[in-house]
């Protein structure tokens, strides 16, 4: 091929260039090549016209700069201004001269397959079929054309195609930069097929590793991937064919002898028989496991078949699969999501990856940005197995159906002799020997405020290498306070008798979630008086038009203004009460915030603003005096409640017995129930204490040099940091490389079981009792509401008003200033005892959590009623 005098040949031919040539040749081109030096495997041949030509075409194009920074600007929302900019780029692109000495380039080439041949001329982005970002079908691919001026201008529609609506939109929602990505272009021979399709060496549903899927229709694929036919599709199983379905495949896309493609009519005869024989498609997937084991991950190939031939003309990585975590063996292993326990499904970065799992007292795995806990030894042995079942029942039924799935097939799962297992799990008898002592709260929080108080000392002299020393030490002490076995027996006191209460109640009585309302403003729960404590800063604002009038500017401009409490809000009447009184919340909340469970989350100390809308939403909802009237109201409804089920009681055959065991544990539940907020509100506060000198010294590490800011270090792990500390170095593109890693996990949706064989299972509910329509989950806080439905992922995004229902993916202890707001709950990750079920019933709000999808089947403003009592939630007309 010809090279011009710079450092890239403008042409090359695909058996010169691999997968390590993306920046010159783009993904597509990039994987063909290095598919033609693989072993057996047949690729259709061509040259790639390279991003050096791509780039001398864009130099070229008359105000290309200034559109790309309007383009950049855009909302990925904003559809009508991106399809208007992206076309008239897309047609300045067209319009631009190829230079000759280009032109004749890519005419010679094609003179060494003949230039009336047929080929087909194909995008291939520099930031196409990556292990993190496919951009399948966002480019453009043009099949079966004929003679150098149509390959010429077919070249510069595949150069334009880089600015299409659907590229434009998946560039602005990934945070990639338009001028980052070029266009190399393919240019191969033409191939006609008998049939064509796609092979996934891994199932694209479930996301077994071990199950290939083939689609196979007859003709060019096109007609499969236009959606024009219905295909063959084979499951493959360890080199069998274990389930198909033939499809009456009415039509097919021909070649046209002069170029272009056209619908044809399948024979009437042929619709109904197979496009490949069971040889022939475990053939093929065969040699696609040979193409995964060269690439090291699965594959989504594009195939044809020609006279019982197999050609390869596209593989590139199936991006939407979930990673799995690491095992140093072949065994079977059962992985459960830790995110859906902590009510933080995000993707977290490698530095809150690798605190957490320093400082968890289970081992943990991470894989997609999200941590798992192997659970494969709990479930093998029937010892241990029923007891963990019914504890993840309670925390969430979906992710027991999925286990329950899992163990009823017969053929995954191990199973241990008896005692050959771990230790029995039980549900009762850990907190047996505890007596019912509000002392005994008071002195664990005695000791755990003591605790962090030593920490904060502590720690303030260390810096350097001395202080990663520290934490290792500081990790052991934090896990010792979260492992007192009294700190268990606290927690499971008050868990147990709430369980024990719903279960007697209604046994007795026919009394559903009967604790809810026993538990009303339990004394002691750290994370709801959180919530009513900003209704005290609202309290102290309220009468300052002029702060409340600031603050609506400051929501206005969102996370903009964080630097508002030092500078602005002092110079408006009555902002220096305003500021005592944010300050004071901050000093004992502000180290909490949305997704605490990752350390490189912005607390609300790092970002005030993030509660300036809950907060004018509490002066505008709210009387002065709320948050006191709302706990005392609370307390009597409990008070309430209790009395009137004793008086039932009493009148039950063996009533006074009964009567005095639940007085008994309706104490038990009032002296515990508050207390299981507590410990996450000590990790979370000994994680701003690790936090802040940590970035005090990636701080230092900036002003030496080493890195470039201070948020580099939110993607090293703990251990790579450390290493930084001491040897002042930094490898910049593996920073870079976990930027893009977190980037692409943002968009995977974690599963609640995930198997070794990459399998995600999700669960359902089994339930005849959930009208026509509605949507199942699981009843956590009771009663019935009616209201708008408020679909919020962003905290910080709030605007109520009274009576409005919250939908949202999850909620950790952060969103509680929200639930004093609101009239109901739901949620889409969540069990009994997860903290946003805790707080609904300190509050008083029907909730259902564990609703699969609720933010995408419920609308943001339709009116829906959540029954609170019995799991559903109905989608009102």
């Amino acid at each position: 091929m010809d090279r011009d005098r710079g450092d890239q040949a403008p042409l090359l031919d695909l058996r010169e260039v691999d997968e390590t040539q993306v920046s010159v040749v783009g993904g597509k081109a990039a994987h063909l090549g290095a598919l033609s030096r693989i072993d057996g495997i047949r690729v259709p041949a061509g040259f790639c016209v390279t991003t050096a030509a791509f780039r001398r075409i864009m130099a070229q194009t008359p105000s290309i700069d200034d559109r790309l920074d309007q383009l950049s600007r855009l909302s990925p929302d904003d559809r009508e201004a991106i399809r208007t900019l992206s076309a008239e780029i897309r047609r300045s692109v067209e319009e631009t001269l190829v230079p000759g000495d280009l032109a004749a380039a890519i005419t010679g080439a094609l003179a060494r397959f003949g230039e009336q041949a047929a080929y087909a001329v194909r995008s291939s982005a520099t930031a196409e079929d990556t292990p993190t970002a496919s951009f399948a079908g966002q480019q453009d691919t043009y099949l079966n054309v004929v003679g150098p001026e149509a390959i010429l201008r077919h070249v510069s529609r595949c150069w334009a195609s880089l600015f299409t609506e659907r590229a434009v939109i998946y560039r602005l929602r990934n945070g990639i930069d338009h001028r980052r990505v070029q266009m190399a272009v393919v240019v191969q021979q033409m191939v006609f097929p008998d049939a064509s399709g796609i092979l996934f060496t891994a199932d694209p549903v479930t996301g077994n590793r071990k199950v290939a899927t083939v689609d196979a229709s007859f003709g060019l694929g096109e007609a499969l991937v236009s959606g024009l036919v219905n295909p063959d599709v084979f499951r493959v199983r360890d080199g069998e064919v274990v389930a198909g379905t033939v499809a009456a495949k009415q039509r097919a896309v021909a070649a046209l002898p002069g170029g272009g493609t056209r619908e044809v009519a399948i024979d009437r005869e042929r619709q109904e028989q197979p496009a490949l024989t069971q040889a022939q498609v475990v053939r093929l997937v065969r040699l696609g496991r040979r193409i995964e084991a060269h690439f090291g991950r699965p594959q989504d190939i594009e195939w044809c078949l020609v006279d019982d031939d197999f050609q390869i003309v596209q593989s590139r990585p199936i991006t939407t699969l979930f990673p799995i975590p690491a095992a140093d063996d072949q065994e079977n292993h059962v992985y459960l999501s830790v995110g859906h326990q902590q009510m933080m499904t995000d993707a977290m970065r490698p530095l809150g990856l690798s605190m957490w799992q320093l400082t968890a007292i289970a081992p943990m795995l991470a894989a997609g940005g999200r941590l798992f806990v192997d659970a494969t030894r709990l479930l093998a042995s029937p010892t241990s197995r029923a007891g963990f079942l019914n504890m993840a029942g309670k925390s969430d039924p979906l992710m027991r159906d999925a286990l329950e799935t899992l163990i009823d097939r017969g053929d995954f799962v191990p199973t241990l002799p008896e005692g050959g297992g771990p230790a029995r799990l039980t549900t009762g008898g850990a907190s047996t020997s505890i007596e019912t002592d509000p002392a005994i709260v008071t002195e664990l929080i005695e000791r755990s405020e003591a605790s962090i108080a030593a920490l904060r000392r502590d720690i303030a002299a260390v810096t350097g290498t001395a202080l990663f020393d520290f934490l290792l030490e500081a990790f052991q002490e934090h896990k010792r306070v979260l492992g007192d076995p009294l700190n268990m027996q606290a927690i499971m006191a008050g868990m147990e008798a709430t369980w024990w209460l719903n279960d007697r109640l209604h046994e007795w009585l026919g009394e559903k979630n009967a604790a809810d309302t026993l538990t009303l403003s339990a004394p002691g729960n750290v994370t709801s008086e959180m919530g009513l404590a900003l209704l005290d800063v609202a309290d102290v604002i309220r009468p300052y038009p002029e702060v409340v009038a600031f603050l609506q500017d400051v929501a206005h401009d969102g996370v903009a203004h964080d630097d508002f409490l030092d500078d602005e809000l002092p110079k408006v009447a009555g902002g220096a009460e305003a500021r005592a009184a944010i300050e004071a919340y901050l000093d004992r909340y502000g180290m909490r915030c949305v997704g605490e469970i990752d350390i490189t989350r912005p607390r609300w100390s790092e970002r005030p603003g993030t509660l300036v809308p809950v907060l004018l939403d509490n002066i505008k909802l709210f009387e002065p005096g709320a948050a006191r009237r709302r706990f005392e109201q609370g307390q009597q409804q409990a008070q309430q409640q209790a009395q009137e089920v004793l008086t039932r009681l009493r009148a039950l055959p063996d009533g006074q017995q009964k009567a005095d065991e639940t007085a008994r544990m309706i104490d038990r539940v009032r002296t515990f129930t508050g207390y299981r907020e507590y410990p996450k509100y000590d990790i979370i506060s000994r994680y701003f204490i690790y936090k802040q000198a940590l970035l005090a010294e990636a701080e230092r590490l900036v002003r030496a040099g080493v890195l470039t800011e201070t948020e580099d270090v939110f993607y090293l792990t703990f251990q790579e940091f450390h290493e930084a500390a001491r040897t002042h170095r930094v490898d910049d593109e593996l920073i870079r490389q976990r930027r893009d890693a977190f980037r692409s996990y943002q968009a995977l949706t974690p599963p609640r079981v995930l198997t070794s064989d990459g399998e995600a299972i999700t669960g359902a509910y089994r339930r005849d009792d959930v009208p026509a329509g509605a949507l199942a989950g699981v009843p956590v806080s009771s009663g019935t509401v009616e209201g708008r439905a408020r679909v919020i992922l962003d905290m910080a995004h709030a605007d109520l008003e009274a009576g409005d229902i919250l939908v949202t993916a999850h909620t950790d202890p952060s969103w509680t200033p929200l639930f004093v707001g609101i009239a109901g709950l739901v949620t889409e990750v969540g069990g009994l005892m997860t903290h946003g079920a805790v707080i609904a019933r300190e509050y008083g709000l029907p909730a259902v959590v564990s609703v699969l999808d609720a933010t995408r089947l419920i609308r943001d403003g339709q009116r829906i009623r959540v029954h609170g009592s019995d799991g559903y939630v109905e989608i009102l007309p």
